[in-house]
């Protein structure tokens, strides 16, 4: 054998090495968590993914002498792949800006302390964001504009973060699940070779009782919440109102930004609208606040004010003082410049994923699963564990619906399955999971959008982590799933 030919290794063993670089990126990360908590998204967490990356090419290289031309070619894959996602991110730091300078996020916050009761305010918000996101078939636009606001609200109301943050983001996926207009759904549906609708209609038999588990759950929470006491609720109503002018004229920003969504505009088309609507709602309505910002950056005339201080909404970190600091606190923001540290992990997470999938690593892993596959609920069982953990792997909720439906295709085909049960159990997992992993795409934005770190609010994600539990007991019970008559009886 040369040396610079493959070495012939067992699938048992290309399985235990394949979890070489998984280990040593959950040790790095764990380690990252304990000494710099939730300043390791900062830079600690990115070294831990070059790290893993570099162990990956490492063995790859030595053990099966994977060419380097072939993970160049899956980092620039992966790196394509999230393109969109980057701007779309940036744009999301912008309308956070935007948004909450012009008053439209602290007239939201105001109006909606008067409106919703305390003790449905976890049920609501859920159900708010659920019918938003099936509207615009976007979990990240969602808690980019309602779920920021709603965050507020739920300070106001007494009631923490994670909580808050729990609701924002199962009504949110929830709604990114079963819409026709979100991109998961789509491709799910497509990669699997199953009709939209019906790929829709079949997943509503686990996703229905997930979210009404998820509903009582918030329902039973928010009456035993004890609430804040008026006094607490006006510190941020009359901080809000000292600050900004409130008016419902603002409310035309959000309800324009909704328009475009009716009609179907792209995500970064109607980002960009609602940039740019509250940029001109901030120079109406909250000229003080604009100079305020402007100033910032040196004095000047009043137009050069306005100018720097529109710009700097837009793309910079910015605060306010109101005289409360929960206030001051509820009213910053980050701008774009906010989200470079998330587009900083999701680029490592991208080499990371694109190191394990050139290498062969993704399905030496899966294979640790197959023998789980010859019953129905171990096929099911272990497509979800598959989808869950390569979001956690190679941190994209994209690649892993992709890599999870490649990986179980065959499985199911030669079991006599329907696709359809393979594009929910892949939507089940790798769709609704991404938000809890910490470091992957989905669970640093919405950490970043809401600022409540992925740990933090997990564990109230009722929905996110109900959906591949239900996935498995629906396949279980054998609820709606038929076989091929050929197939071979199950035992």
């Amino acid at each position: 054998m040369s040396a610079d030919s493959p070495r012939k290794t067992s699938p048992r063993v290309r399985s235990l090495v394949a979890l070489i670089p998984l280990g040593v990126l959950m040790g790095l990360l764990a380690l990252d968590i304990v000494i710099f908590g939730v300043d390791s998204i900062l830079g600690a967490s990115q070294v831990a993914l070059l790290a893993a990356t570099a162990v990956c090419v490492g063995l790859s290289a030595w053990l099966y002498k994977t060419p380097w031309k072939d993970f160049e070619k899956a980092v620039r894959g992966n790196f394509g792949e999230v393109s969109q996602a980057i701007l779309i991110l940036l744009l999301i730091g912008a309308i956070s800006g935007t948004w909450t300078m012009s008053g439209v996020v602290p007239a939201f916050i105001c109006y909606g302390i008067k409106i919703i009761s305390p003790k449905v305010f976890l049920l609501t918000s859920c159900l708010l964001c659920a019918v938003v996101s099936v509207m615009t078939g976007s979990s990240w636009t969602t808690i980019a504009t309602v779920g920021v606001a709603l965050i507020g609200i739920g300070r106001a109301e007494g009631f923490s973060d994670a909580m808050t943050a729990g609701a924002i983001i199962s009504g949110a996926y929830f709604g990114d699940k079963i819409s026709p207009l979100s991109d998961t759904t789509v491709l799910a549906s497509s990669v699997n070779g199953v009709g939209l609708f019906e790929h829709i209609r079949y997943m509503l038999f686990t996703t229905v009782p997930s979210i009404v588990i998820t509903l009582i759950a918030f329902t039973v929470l928010g009456f035993l919440h004890g609430g804040a006491t008026d006094s607490q609720m006006e510190v941020y109503t009359e901080g809000l109102s000292s600050t900004f002018r409130i008016t419902p004229w603002l409310l035309l920003v959000p309800a324009a930004t909704a328009w475009l969504i009716y009609r179907r505009k792209p995500a970064v088309v109607v980002l960009t609208f609602g940039v740019l609507v509250a940029a001109v709602a901030a120079l109406i309505f909250q000229p003080e606040v604009v100079r305020t910002i402007g100033r910032a950056v040196g004095e000047g005339s009043r137009a050069r004010l306005y100018f720097s201080g529109t710009v700097r909404m837009i793309y910079d970190s910015v605060s306010l003082e109101t005289g409360s600091p929960a206030v001051d606190q509820l009213v910053s923001t980050r701008g774009m410049v906010g989200m470079l540290n998330t587009v900083f992990l999701i680029l490592c997470a991208m080499c990371f994923g694109a190191a394990m999938k050139a290498s062969g690593m993704i399905a030496d892993l899966a294979r640790i699963l197959f023998p789980l596959t010859r019953t129905r609920a171990g096929l099911v069982g272990s497509t979800v564990v598959t989808g869950t953990a390569l979001n956690g792997i190679v941190s994209d909720q994209y690649l892993a619906i992709i890599l999870t439906s490649n990986i179980y295709r065959s499985s199911f085909e030669k079991e006599g399955y329907e696709g359809r049960l393979l594009s929910r159990s892949v939507e089940d997992s790798a769709t609704v999971t991404s938000p809890l992993f910490p470091w992957s795409s989905c669970g640093l934005t919405q950490a970043t959008i809401l600022s409540v770190p992925t740990l933090v609010y997990a564990p109230f994600c009722f929905f996110n982590l109900l959906s591949p539990l239900m996935s498995f007991l629906v396949a279980l019970a054998g609820w709606r799933i038929v076989r091929s008559r050929s197939s071979s009886p199950e035992v």
